[in-house]
């Protein structure tokens, strides 16, 4: 239960840092920040965001991740379904949060009426939506693939035989890896890769006032953002296991065996230096 209220808030903190740093740019029509302050939002938002929840609950960010550490056998399945949940909960009620500090903006950059689409559209500061010239095939080799390569980045970080990180070191890099990705891979659909950063903000819009038109926008795109970074989270992951991990020349274990045969070897070196000191004294 404390892991998962320890998620719960994590990805309310992610919500309310990513999100909000894109109700300041839309709202303030670019007087705010730009699209690489939203990225260095949504990046500084996941490094406070580990820090804040690593202790507890080792700050699962994202439930591709989780499937994947599933998928590995390196977390529970049973964990699964709550850290999910768990994570769309605090999603959903961290765009309730970012909306309610920023109603008075977006009432008035919007004239009222809340769009999903044009000029004066704010659906877009919650969740995911394809760019004009993105085709529906075009979207999903776009998840799929950059789910994958974040994926696999995110399992070389936490592969300790393919060198073990500084503490504190690990949250920074996800950061800068959250940021690689949109500054590469956002302007085609804003790079959601996570499954309940998007629908659990795309919940919050249909009962808020934006309706219905939250999923039928892009063509019914609202599913692709769930599933494939599914498919490519699972890609990544098998990919960094058979090209990499499967080709290290040691394992944890033999390198702790290595380290206490050499430790050993040094105690019998030096043990044997004293009594051969000590033989000769007693010769002298």
């Amino acid at each position: 239960n404390t892991h998962l209220l320890n998620l719960f808030f994590l990805f309310m903190h992610l919500q309310l840092i990513g999100s909000g740093a894109a109700a300041q740019v839309v709202t303030s029509r670019g007087t705010h920040g730009n699209y690489l302050t939203i990225q260095l939002g949504s990046a500084l938002g996941a490094v406070f965001g580990i820090f804040v929840a690593r202790g507890v609950s080792g700050a699962h960010l994202n439930p591709v991740y989780s499937l994947s550490l599933c998928v590995l056998g390196r977390h529970p399945w049973k964990k699964l379904p709550l850290y999910s949940l768990s994570h769309l909960v605090g999603a959903f009620l961290g765009a309730a949060t970012v909306y309610l500090q920023y109603y008075d903006a977006i009432q008035t950059f919007s004239g009222g009426e809340l769009l999903v689409a044009g000029p004066n559209a704010t659906a877009g500061i919650f969740c995911s939506y394809p760019a004009d010239h993105l085709s529906f095939w075009g979207g999903l080799v776009d998840q799929v693939v950059a789910t994958a390569l974040f994926l696999l980045c995110c399992v070389a970080l936490e592969d300790q035989r393919n060198g073990p990180l500084p503490d504190g070191l690990h949250p920074v890099l996800v950061g800068a890896l959250i940021l690689t990705m949109g500054v590469s891979m956002g302007s085609n659909c804003g790079f959601p890769l996570n499954p309940a950063r998007d629908l659990g903000p795309r919940l919050f819009t249909f009962v808020a006032g934006w309706g219905e038109e939250v999923f039928k926008a892009g063509g019914g795109w609202w599913w692709v953002p769930i599933v494939a970074p599914f498919v490519g989270g699972l890609l990544g992951t098998v990919t960094y296991e058979l090209l990499i991990e499967a080709h290290h020349q040691t394992t944890p274990q033999i390198l702790h065996d290595n380290e206490t045969k050499t430790k050993a070897k040094l105690i019998q070196s030096h043990s044997n230096h004293l009594n051969n000191t000590q033989n000769r004294s007693k010769t002298d």
